[in-house]
């Protein structure tokens, strides 16, 4: 399904400023399915919802295996990738901070898990291939493919951390300088830098730090299983640095008081990120 599909459903604003205009009690309905949505202020939200409009008449949604994507269902996936860009705008147009995501227009619903075929070369030029079960993939200037199922539960899964979501947007983020490594762009400023070199060392250092320590805590819990407790977040953030900048995203928005507790720096440093103010 398609954008304009949307906009023959949603209608255009009044002010034929070109946005859609959302129903309130589908938005309702979104904010009562995915309570984390609603965790902000009362301009938080209002953001939220501009975003999420502007964000439904900018992308274009399609279903796989014959999945028909609703009303519904493309507003969830909207409103759950604009949540990381709520405090993001440089301007006074909330809309601005969607300039994050036009390195894309499409998003694919599978209605569940795929299965990709991977393949690599091992220093022998042996190749290796195996299959590998996705809730979601995101690609650098490519598209996002997102599991229905997983989107769907995101309100039920919020308290392990989990959301597929943000996790593939917060890819995005990433990977808006090309490259995926753990650190976006940088506003600059932020930490009281003088330049955006001087920025980026010191995310990465703390970001490193962080997963370090986690990959450590995951490997003790797989070593001594039963004796050492396992991290609460989603053990696949031990992967890479990437990885775990996207897991840890998904933990700040859907449980930040979970994450807080558990590794205080690592809140820290996405909260001076996703939340520009608390760096002044």
């Amino acid at each position: 399904m398609v954008a304009g599909w949307l906009r023959r459903r949603f209608g255009k604003r009044p002010d034929s400023s070109g946005g859609l205009r959302l129903p309130d009690d589908l938005w309702q309905a979104t904010l009562d399915k995915y309570p984390f949505l609603d965790r902000g202020d009362a301009g938080d939200l209002q953001r939220l919802r501009s975003l999420s409009a502007a964000f439904l008449d900018q992308k274009e949604f399609f279903g796989a295996q014959e999945l028909e994507v609703t009303d519904a269902m493309a507003l969830a996936v909207a409103a759950q990738a604009c949540l990381p860009l709520v405090n993001l705008a440089t301007g006074d147009d909330p809309a601005d901070a969607l300039r994050w995501y036009d390195d894309f227009v499409g998003i694919v619903l599978h209605p569940g898990e795929v299965l990709a075929r991977r393949e690599t070369q091992d220093e022998t030029g042996v190749v290796h291939t195996w299959s590998e079960a996705l809730t979601g993939e995101a690609m650098h200037e490519g598209p996002v493919m997102l599991s229905w199922a997983d989107v769907d539960e995101a309100g039920e899964s919020a308290a392990q951390g989990y959301n597929v979501v943000i996790h593939e947007f917060a890819h995005k983020l990433d990977m808006r300088d090309g490259e995926a490594n753990g650190c976006p762009p940088l506003p600059p400023g932020i930490f009281g830098a003088r330049s955006a070199a001087e920025a980026r060392r010191r995310w990465l250092e703390t970001l490193n730090a962080e997963f370090q320590t986690f990959r450590d805590q995951v490997q003790a819990a797989e070593r001594f299983a039963g004796l050492v407790p396992a991290p609460w977040m989603d053990p696949y953030a031990a992967q890479s640095p990437d990885e775990f900048f996207a897991v840890s995203t998904e933990a700040y928005f859907v449980s930040p008081a979970d994450l807080q507790q558990q590794s205080p720096a690592l809140y820290e440093l996405l909260h001076r990120f996703f939340r520009p103010s608390a760096d002044r």
